[in-house]
This record gives structure tokens, C-alpha cells and sequence, in this order.
């Protein structure tokens, strides 16, 4: 009798590793060895998800409810879903001496959203050894702070879990109250906010700078990323420096430098980072608002961080304004945007906006909660980002299953459900044109 094999396409591959994993996350957190107390299997299933998403959204807390091995579990959760499960799958690959055909390729492809093939194997070699030197280092630096503070053992467990969760834009802290114990301390800030800034740049952006000295021999892709994060994270840092300078529950009675350093923090969190140094609920909302925007956007492609990318956000910037000039393309560094390009931004950008809504909707029907708290845990939740007005753990089991969905769709993006679902078939009638009234 012969058995009929099943073919997925790279988008359905990806997606059902990625439940395979989650799945294994939850049953191993579900053993007694995992936690202090127990924990239901929708608790499970949601940090399984959380950790494996890089989210960070917690539904409880990560110190004090598992045990070691529950918060080892947790970090190598973070590790393969920050780097990616098929980062690991190739290197499993190499180490066996295993060929790695087409097919493989094309799923590697999908995962690091690459515009081509070449050099894909490469790429996920030098990503592998970039990360551990950086997490290396990081927590050789961290150590100086904290091993003096809570011992050898201690120090050094708390430097490693922060340095991976922060490189992968995961957000999870074994204290529960993230960093805010150490909101004005420079060596600190200045570690793990390099950590998610350079996980969220994208690895593709650190590697072109290692190739490429000048500047203008660099990627579109790379000076985009470049400049739009120095752009966004200055303007970031004054905006909460600003609208939280005299919160006496945020940044109020800390000291000019201190407030420097704790708006600072907040404000290159919101890219996906997920930890906080200062109470998130008792931000103004002012503050709170324009961190929704920084939500969203999120980091780079080929990063450890969430959100739609910049890129994306900046290619629908450009073609609005193109439109408004009047002129037929879209250009920037003397280089145009290929229409293709353009469509898929938009469609990301709507796509993730249909996900936001209906998870804020179904939110606001199952919690009994401000509306900018539920629309806040929502893009939150989509953007990877981890960050919570204190909604999170008082979650119904609706609204946990709608934040779970919307995590895993927020991890891989909303294209790539649409491709795993949606069967292509060419065009076989090109139809006439006929204008339609917009406006």
C-alpha cells in the first residue's frame, strides 16, 4: 500500500515547526521539575508561545513561578525562536554533513525573509557565531554589575538570561519588575539596549557594515535601517523625556542625567524589546500612545524584533508622499522601489492593521478593561514587543488564546499565513482598465 507523502509549501513547513516547538515548550513546562507550584496548561502554552515568539508577555511571573530548569526551558525557547528555528536546523545539517538541497533553501529563505538564495547558507553560519560573540560579551559586562551584587552562581545566571533575552528582543526578566531596579544605572541601560538594538537592526544591516566601510557603498536596505533608527530612537528619547519629565510615578524625581537615562531606555524599548525601567501603566498617556506607534513599527527584517519592520514603514511614507508630489516612482538614495515592493509593504501594513482590530475587538468583548489597556496589550502582543499596562496576567481564557494567535501571527507575519493558506494561479484573462472614485 503506498502512502501518499504530504508537500507544504515553505510558509505551511515554517509555520508547523513553529507549533511543534511551541507544543514541546508547553509540555516541558508542564512538568512538575518546571515549576514551583504547577501551572495550568493554557499558562503553559501561552509562555511556551511567548518565549518561543520572543514576545515576552508574561501571564505569570517568570522568577518566581518556574523553577531553573522551567526558566532554562523558557531561554532556549527564546534562543531558537529569536534566531530562528531553521538557523539550527541548517547547523544540525553541516554538523552531520548533510547537503542542503533547494527545498531547504527556499524554507531558510522564508524564515530570514531573503529577497534571493545566494549566500543563504553563509548568512546563517555568520549569524550563528555573531550572536553568541555578542551575548559572550554582554555577559561578561553584566557580570561586572551583578556577580559583585548577588554572587558568582547568581550574578552569572542573571548576566546569561538577560544578555540572550535582550538580544532576541524577547523582554523576559527573572525579577518582576523587569530593570527598574537599575533605571539609572549607565552600565546596564547602556548593555541591554545595545543588545536589542543591534538583535532588532537586522543581521543582514550588522553584517553589510562589517563588508562595507563607506557609507556610500553600503544596501539601500542597510542605510535605510541606519538612518530611520537613529532618526526614530533620538526623536523617541526626547519625546518621553519630555512628555514624562514631570510624572512623579515615571522619571519625575530622578535626577537630570537619571531622567535622561530612563527616557532613553523607554524609549528604544517599544522596538520590540519588551523590558521596561519604569512603570508602564503609570506612563502618561500621551507617552503610552506614541509607544503604540513605536509598537508597531518595530525593527528590521531578518532581526530578532516584531512589528512590520521599518523599511516597510518607511516604503509606505515614501510612496504617500510620491503620491501627494504627483510623481511616478517611489525613489530614495537615488535608487526607486519596485512596484512589487510597494504592494507588499501595503499589504503587510493592512494585513497587521486587520490582525490589530480584530484582536482589540475580541479583547474589548472578553476583558473588563480600559480601552487603551486592551489596544495597547494588543499591538503589544503583535509586534513582539512584551511590554504590558498590567493586563496580561488578569487575561480571560479568550483573551489568552486571542493574544496567543496573535503572537504566533506577529512572530512569522501576516503574509506569511496569507501564502500558507493561499494557492497561486496565474492570471489566464488580463481584464480592461476603468477608473473607480477614491477620496
Amino acid at each position: 500500500m503506498k502512502t501518499r507523502m504530504i508537500h507544504m509549501s515553505p510558509p505551511q513547513t515554517l509555520i508547523s515547526v513553529f507549533m511543534l516547538f511551541i507544543s514541546a515548550g508547553t509540555l516541558m513546562l508542564k512538568l512538575p521539575s518546571a515549576t514551583t507550584n504547577g501551572i495550568t496548561f493554557i499558562d503553559a502554552l501561552f509562555t511556551a508561545t511567548s518565549a518561543m515568539t520572543v514576545t515576552g508577555l508574561v501571564v505569570i511571573d517568570t522568577g518566581t513561578a518556574f523553577t531553573l530548569f522551567g526558566q532554562v526551558i523558557i531561554l532556549v525557547l527564546i534562543q531558537v525562536g529569536g534566531l530562528g528555528i531553521m538557523t539550527f536546523a541548517v547547523l544540525i545539517y553541516i554538523m552531520l554533513g548533510k547537503k542542503i538541497g533547494i527545498k531547504e533553501r527556499l524554507l531558510i529563505q522564508q524564515a530570514l525573509n531573503q529577497t534571493s538564495l545566494g549566500g543563504i547558507i553563509r548568512l546563517v553560519r555568520k549569524l550563528f557565531i555573531f550572536s553568541i560573540t555578542i551575548e559572550t560579551l554582554a555577559v561578561v559586562f553584566l557580570s561586572l554589575r551583578w556577580v559583585p551584587e548577588m554572587g558568582m552562581a547568581k550574578g552569572i545566571y542573571a548576566s546569561i538570561f538577560h544578555s540572550i533575552s535582550a538580544f532576541n528582543n524577547a523582554g523576559f526578566s527573572i525579577w518582576s519588575d523587569s530593570l527598574s531596579a537599575y533605571a539609572v544605572d549607565p552600565l546596564v541601560n547602556i548593555v541591554i539596549t545595545l543588545l536589542f538594538i543591534i538583535g532588532g537592526i537586522g543581521f543582514t544591516v550588522v553584517f553589510d557594515l562589517w563588508k562595507s566601510k563607506e557609507f556610500y557603498h553600503l544596501s539601500l536596505h542597510t542605510k535605510i535601517m541606519l538612518v530611520g533608527t537613529l532618526f526614530i530612537n533620538v526623536v523617541s528619547l526626547f519625546m518621553i523625556f519630555i512628555l514624562e519629565f514631570n510624572n512623579p510615578a515615571t522619571i519625575a524625581d530622578f535626577s537630570t542625567f537619571g531622567k535622561l537615562q530612563a527616557a532613553y531606555f523607554q524609549a528604544v524599548t517599544p522596538r520590540t524589546a519588551g523590558f521596561n525601567s519604569i512603570d508602564i501603566s503609570q506612563m502618561e498617556e500621551s507617552s503610552l500612545f506614541y509607544m503604540l506607534m513605536l509598537m508597531f513599527i518595530g525593527g528590521g527584517s531578518t532581526s530578532t524584533a516584531g512589528g512590520i519592520k521599518l523599511s516597510t514603514a518607511l516604503i509606505i511614507v515614501l510612496a504617500t508622499i510620491t503620491f501627494f508630489r504627483q510623481k511616478e516612482h517611489v525613489t530614495l538614495y537615488r535608487r526607486s522601489f519596485h512596484f512589487h515592493l510597494i504592494m507588499r509593504a501595503l499589504a503587510l501594513t493592512v494585513g497587521s492593521v486587520g490582525v490589530i482590530f480584530t484582536g482589540a475587538f475580541i479583547l474589548n468583548l472578553s476583558e473588563d478593561a480600559p480601552f487603551l489597556m486592551i489596544v495597547f496589550e494588543t499591538i503589544s502582543a503583535f509586534g513582539t514587543v512584551g511590554l504590558s499596562m498590567g493586563l496580561t496576567s488578569n487575561l480571560t481564557l479568550i483573551g489568552k488564546l486571542t493574544l496567543i494567535f496573535i503572537m504566533l501571527i506577529g512572530k512569522l507575519g501576516p503574509l506569511t499565513f496569507a501564502f500558507a493558506f493561499a494557492r497561486y494561479k496565474p492570471d489566464p484573462v488580463k481584464y480592461p482598465n476603468e477608473d473607480v472614485l477614491t477620496g
